[in-house]
């Protein structure tokens, strides 16, 4: 297993056993570990984007394997926009998640559900048109977000 597989495995056990209070002892704290969560996602979200638009090569396995952490990680970094994470270190976040956190939360559900119903799938079918069809609308479910809640 490479190294940040096992990164991504033991930042996800640790977030899905500790309750988020007791997790970050800082808002510092709650702001890098979303930082965190969402760079990885994007990271592996962008290499999917590269073989669906022709910009990498398309490999099957690496495909399913992307997808496949796109997913684990989909679930992370929501509750690290507690309270009080709005201020201190330097965030992309705008005011208005914590202002409208029943729709903030339906986009982050909305995405996740995308990821694990549309992309997932498409990206263990081992075939480079499923992904490109799923690619796009997983791509917008990320940027309905990004358009009402993230700073440009």
């Amino acid at each position: 297993m490479n190294t940040p597989a096992v990164l991504l495995l033991a930042v996800s056990a640790a977030a899905f056993t500790l309750p988020a209070s007791a997790q970050f002892a800082k808002p510092e704290d709650a702001i890098k570990f979303r930082q965190s969560a969402l760079t990885v996602m994007g990271t592996y979200f962008s290499r999917l984007g590269a073989m669906a638009n022709g910009k990498a090569p398309y490999d099957a396995a690496a495909a399913a394997a992307d997808a496949e952490i796109v997913a684990m990680v989909s679930h992370l970094p929501w509750q690290a926009f507690a309270p009080g994470t709005d201020k201190g270190r330097e965030t992309a976040a705008r005011p208005e998640i914590w202002q409208e956190q029943a729709k903030f939360k339906e986009r982050a559900e909305k995405m996740q559900a995308t990821v694990a119903q549309t992309l997932l799938p498409a990206a263990k079918s081992g075939s480079l048109d499923q992904l490109k069809a799923a690619f796009g609308p997983t791509a917008q479910s990320c940027k309905a977000c990004h358009d009402d809640f993230r700073r440009k």
